[in-house]
């Protein structure tokens, strides 16, 4: 008799910034922030038809055959150069077309952002060099157990998608995945016990696959429009990009209960204020 398959959350991430703590600053960004995150998108994969469906409908209309690429899309650069050629109406058109293609998809804005500066200045003399994690260890783990209980509080097990990257980089972010299902948090137990961690019981059960995807993948692009704005809320919450998700109930906080956003929602870590 054949096995039926569970009934599974998708989570697709894409990252943004260096992944190590102590980076050499090179070109700043206009916004001035120094981040790195993962983070994307959160979504049943009963939805994942309409959601290709709606990305396609969009690249179609718009004679797109290249990847949806954040950052070009936004400096009007690279493959999207054209944009800077479209009358400033068509400009607005364009724009505002892409984020109904956000809004309209069924999916929610999942991410752990951490900030750079906040991070060294907690750890950097608490822990030697080599005793001190890549931001991506805990950015992984963060993001990928909240969305596990998200998914598993709607009966989900949860799969793991992350736009590829050089082989040691896949290698090291499919250890994560594998350490968190075998082993559990890998974080102190007394500090953060306040956000409520998954058991290495429940983890081993609702942790159900992890696979690498390329950025041609649609549901990789989508997670990569999603980040930005994501990251850009922790650090300003008027950030018109963020605002309109956040008001559109577009990120996992609109799922969650305001007493549950400490361990289920968006974390921005080390923003200390």
């Amino acid at each position: 008799m054949r096995t039926s398959l569970p009934k599974t959350y998708i989570l697709c991430l894409d990252d943004s910034g260096a992944r190590h703590p102590t980076r050499k600053v090179g070109r700043q960004a206009e916004h001035g922030y120094d981040w790195f995150a993962l983070g994307g998108i959160l979504f049943d994969e009963d939805k994942e038809k309409i959601i290709r469906q709606n990305y396609r409908v969009f690249c179609e209309k718009w004679s797109l055959e290249v990847p949806l690429h954040s950052s070009e899309i936004r400096a009007r650069a690279s493959n999207f150069a054209f944009i800077r050629t479209l009358e400033t109406r068509e400009q607005s058109r364009f724009y505002e077309e892409l984020y109904c293609l956000m809004r309209d998809i069924p999916v929610h804005g999942m991410a752990c952002v951490i900030d750079r500066p906040g991070y060294n200045a907690r750890y950097l003399k608490k822990y030697d060099e080599d005793k001190r994690w890549l931001l991506c260890k805990s950015a992984f783990n963060i993001c990928v157990e909240r969305a596990a209980k998200i998914a598993s509080t709607n009966d989900a097990k949860l799969r793991v998608y992350i736009e590829r990257a050089d082989k040691k980089t896949d290698r090291l972010i499919k250890e994560y995945f594998i350490e968190m299902r075998e082993q559990g948090m890998p974080f102190a137990k007394e500090t953060s016990k306040k956000y409520a961690p998954s058991s290495t019981v429940d983890l081993a059960h609702s942790l159900y696959e992890f696979r690498t995807k390329a950025k041609s993948s649609p549901l990789m692009q989508l997670a990569d429009l999603y980040l930005w704005p994501l990251c850009m809320g922790g650090y300003n919450s008027e950030c018109r990009p963020y605002k309109r998700l956040s008001e559109d109930e577009k990120l996992v906080d609109n799922m969650i209960s305001e007493a549950e956003k400490n361990s289920l929602g968006i974390k921005y870590y080390c923003f200390d204020k």
